[in-house]
């Protein structure tokens, strides 16, 4: 009963985030924003805005004509969906009035309030947005570097990786040894990689069966583990979890070797799924909004930088608290933050947000798990609200966990039509 309670809860706050109150803009010359990253947090923020407010000049900035959705991605490895299905185009907000550029943001100037592309033009903004998501941390792990990505990849950005980590799993014989490293906190998608753990489990039951597949884990816990764990208990007997205490950490790879150093043990892999430590996206480097962590410090009310004012940081490379970096996050965050910049430009005070997200995993095809919460500003973070954070049943029966699957693809499918229409 309660769970129904939860979701029914959930679902009245994300319609009530797509209602968003109408500014009344100060008279004079239109306020212009630029968005730069065209993911699930940069074209929804850059749509929500002009939903807002016409008058609002939008311009979303985008280095690529295609966008490659991560989440789902790790059905691609497993040989469930083709690549083409992660792929959206924005045509969409071409028609919504937003002004796309295709071309990289190469330099931002906050004095001036100015952003340069790659193909030399220049923009000025009222209020800047990025939504940069992720870059991996190359000088993190000793011997990873990008040409070390291309035998052993990290996947963690959808597109070729995904492809080549496919590749090599089919390429693998039966009888061989898949290996993934999972970072420490924080880091894009906390359920990932037991996500992707458990789909090429099934890959490798399915097609390889003889084969099996360890996780080194640089932490002792992780999102939705309980779930996953009985779950591997039930379906995947070769799969075997390593956690930071009984030393899964991994501290440097051999590429030629093919094998993971931790401080215990050298791990030799067939196929090596390196995830490795991650930053917020190069671009906020530019701007100078991300500090020693590699992250950006935003106001959890309105997502602006504390680092630089006019500029707000949404999605992945946000502090952003208790919430997890995920797709649902980006969006929700995209919501709250177009409505704070269409009242921040209007000369008005931005709102109190309440957020949510819900985070759907496959076990198997069939096979979904989930966790879900909503958050608000408090003591200048992004803290959870007490009583609503909510996870699967540990006993649920199949029908359920099979509802939840569909649930999953039923999310995916609705989330980037609202995005890329």
């Amino acid at each position: 009963m309660r769970r129904t309670s939860r979701r029914e809860f959930l679902r009245a706050a994300a319609a009530g985030a797509a209602l968003l109150p109408l500014p009344a803009i100060a008279q004079g010359a239109s306020a212009r924003v630029v968005v730069v990253g065209g993911g699930f947090g940069g074209a929804t923020c850059a749509r929500f805005i002009k939903r807002i407010d016409p008058r609002i000049n939008v311009t979303l900035v985008e280095a690529n004509r295609m966008f490659i959705a991560c989440p789902y991605s790790n059905t691609v490895i497993a040989g469930l969906r083709d690549l083409a299905a992660q792929q959206f185009g924005y045509d969409k907000l071409a028609t919504d009035q937003v002004a796309v550029q295709f071309s990289p943001a190469t330099g931002i100037d906050p004095q001036r309030r100015t952003v340069t592309l790659g193909n030399g033009t220049e923009h000025a903004y009222d209020r800047l947005v990025l939504s940069p998501g992720i870059d991996i941390r190359w000088n993190a792990l000793p011997g990873y570097t990008e040409t070390a990505a291309e035998r052993m990849p990290h996947a963690w950005r959808a597109g070729e990786q995904t492809l080549l980590l496919r590749r090599q799993l089919e390429a693998m014989e039966d009888g061989g040894t898949v290996v993934i490293s999972a970072p420490a906190n924080p880091f894009r998608c906390p359920p990932g990689p037991y996500e992707r753990a458990s789909l090429i489990a099934y890959y490798l039951k399915t097609k390889k069966p003889k084969s099996k597949l360890i996780i080194l884990d640089a932490k002792d816990a992780f999102s939705k583990q309980r779930l996953f764990e009985n779950a591997w208990k039930a379906l995947y007997p070769n799969l075997e979890w390593v956690s930071l205490s009984k030393g899964g950490k991994v501290t440097s790879v051999d590429v030629g070797a093919m094998t993971l150093v931790t401080d215990f043990d050298r791990h030799k892999a067939d196929v090596a799924n390196v995830i490795p430590p991650q930053k917020a996206g190069h671009i906020a480097d530019v701007a100078a909004v991300a500090d020693r962590t590699g992250w950006c410090p935003i106001d959890p009310a309105s997502f602006e930088s504390k680092l630089q004012p006019n500029i707000h940081v949404i999605g992945d490379a946000s502090i952003a608290g208790a919430m997890p970096k995920s797709a649902f996050s980006a969006n929700a965050q995209a919501k709250v933050c177009a409505a704070a910049v269409a009242k921040l430009v209007a000369g008005s005070t931005p709102d109190e947000p309440r957020l949510i997200n819900t985070c759907y995993s496959l076990v198997a095809p069939d096979y979904g798990i989930s966790i879900e919460g909503v958050y608000r500003p408090a003591d200048g973070q992004i803290k959870e609200v007490e009583g609503t954070a909510g996870v699967s049943p540990l006993d649920a029966p199949n029908a359920t966990r099979a509802l939840e699957a569909t649930f999953a693809n039923d999310w995916f499918k609705t989330i980037t039509t609202e995005v890329f229409g």
